[in-house]
């Protein structure tokens, strides 16, 4: 007697199920993402993997034909951990705009013109918009195949026929697998068909790359667990109306998350940055008040970057704390070290804060740049435009070490940066023959002896001009 259909209702945002509709999801605590959704318990058997495949050891499983692929972008080569693993399941994310598709079309592009046989999907497109872009990007590899379906079972059955090396899909969202009656883009649809084109991957040896449509909190759209079925997630960050774009490795079965590709938007495509340092500099003023230059480590790329501040007199009675592409909370944590340990009168003060480049720093290492470049701004003193700051911050006013500091000076002397402020950590000396004259701090009380900084100057310049008027 064959099984009834049921309908569940299911969260688009973490795939939690439940009996009946529900306004708050229990699990994630979003609001109105419960779906109805008709199941049928026939179609979501699956089979094993791999059919037939008996346990081994270490040392009998052949691993001479998992060789990556080698990717001619050196970018996308180095998130990847070296290239693509066959076989491997990828899912790329952005916002919408960002260059997602371009990117991989570009990918694509560069394998087949390597010899590799590859298989563009997309199901958000016709042929001849695909062609447009693809002759906009001067793209003409005899290996690169497009295809313009949403069915997945019309979908692997290509890739198999063509032994294509890469498949890629664009967008997960737009596939479907018939054998389920949930609409393309739900909870059911996306799990079932990434699990299938897992399958296809595992079984076929085929590295299969989808891209991810994300939300305006920044997740995948859809479940999260898309994230855990896959081999390596990527997102691709930068503001659209900014010309940079970072490609950065959230997950990577195969390689590190710490890496990090630096590309630009241009009418030709995305165009790799092999010196990122030195493009986010490029327009930089120097004589500026308010600007220091960081150096931070993106997994083994030390990269500079310029951290701008703005600190003037609030209208508000709470005055205004602004950050972009610093941490908010971490701009409060200097603020309040400043106005405790250098008396720096910021409470009256309005400070916006930014990085460059539309990039963002999460590492601690940004902290003394930070601080600086507030006391600068808040002095109306430039600072050495030939210096770098290194350095986290303490709550105690502090400054404390960091990771690979020679690797960091050395890519500021290579720049042409002269002189460098980082902290003076017991039981270690700083390096030396390096090209740059190294000073050291042990607290911000010293870093702004160092530099000639006085904190009080700016409650002097007030007084005396109230004296004047």
């Amino acid at each position: 007697m064959p099984t009834k259909s049921r309908i569940v209702y299911i969260c688009q945002q973490c795939g939690a199920r439940a009996p009946k509709w529900q306004g708050r999801c229990p699990d994630c605590g979003e609001w109105n993402t419960y779906v109805e959704t008709q199941e049928s318990p026939a179609a979501r058997r699956l089979g094993p993997v791999l059919d037939g495949v008996e346990p081994r050891r270490v040392r009998e499983i052949p691993v001479s034909d998992l060789r990556r692929l080698a990717v001619p972008l050196p970018e996308v080569s180095r998130v990847l951990g070296g290239g693509i693993v066959p076989g491997s399941l990828v899912l790329v994310g952005g916002d919408p705009g960002v260059g997602k598709s371009t990117l991989l079309m570009q990918l694509s592009e560069a394998l087949a013109a390597s010899g590799q046989r590859v298989l563009y999907v997309s199901g958000e497109e016709s042929l001849g918009q695909i062609g447009l872009r693809a002759r906009r990007l001067g793209h003409q590899a005899e290996q690169l195949y497009y295809l313009c379906e949403t069915d997945l079972a019309r979908i692997a059955d290509a890739a198999t026929r063509l032994e294509a090396a890469l498949l890629v899909v664009d967008s997960i969202q737009s596939v479907y697998d018939p054998e389920l009656p949930s609409a393309p883009g739900s909870v059911g649809q996306l799990r079932e068909c990434t699990l299938k084109l897992m399958r296809l991957a595992k079984t076929t040896g085929i590295a299969v790359l989808l891209i991810g449509h994300v939300t305006k909190e920044g997740v995948i759209a859809g479940p999260k667990v898309l994230e855990h079925m896959v081999d390596c997630v990527l997102y691709l960050e930068g503001e659209r109306l900014q010309a940079y774009r970072l490609l950065r490795g959230v997950k990577n079965r195969f390689g590190s998350t710490h890496e990090v590709g630096v590309f630009e938007m241009r009418g030709e495509g995305l165009v790799e940055i092999s010196n990122p340092s030195q493009a986010f500099l490029a327009e930089r003023v120097e004589g500026a008040s308010g600007s220091a230059v960081a150096v931070t480590l993106e997994g083994t790329r030390p990269m500079l970057l310029e951290v701008q501040a703005l600190v003037s007199r609030s209208a508000l009675a709470v005055p205004r704390r602004t950050s972009n592409g610093i941490d908010a909370n971490r701009l409060l944590l200097v603020a309040a070290v400043l106005a405790k340990r250098l008396n720096v009168a910021l409470y009256d003060q309005d400070i916006y804060l930014n990085v460059v480049g539309g990039l963002r720093v999460e590492e601690p290492a940004a902290d003394l740049a930070t601080a600086l470049a507030i006391l600068s701004s808040y002095q109306d003193v430039p600072l050495d435009p030939q210096l770098v700051a290194i350095g986290e911050v303490g709550l105690s006013g502090e400054i404390r070490g960091v990771a690979q500091l020679e690797r960091r000076l050395r890519e500021a002397a290579q720049l042409g940066f002269t002189r460098a402020l980082v902290p003076r950590t017991a039981g270690s000396a700083p390096p030396h023959d390096l090209g740059i004259e190294v000073l050291t701090a042990r607290t911000l009380q010293e870093a702004a002896l160092v530099l000639g900084a006085r904190p009080d100057s700016s409650a002097r310049r007030r007084a005396a001009h109230a004296a004047e008027t």
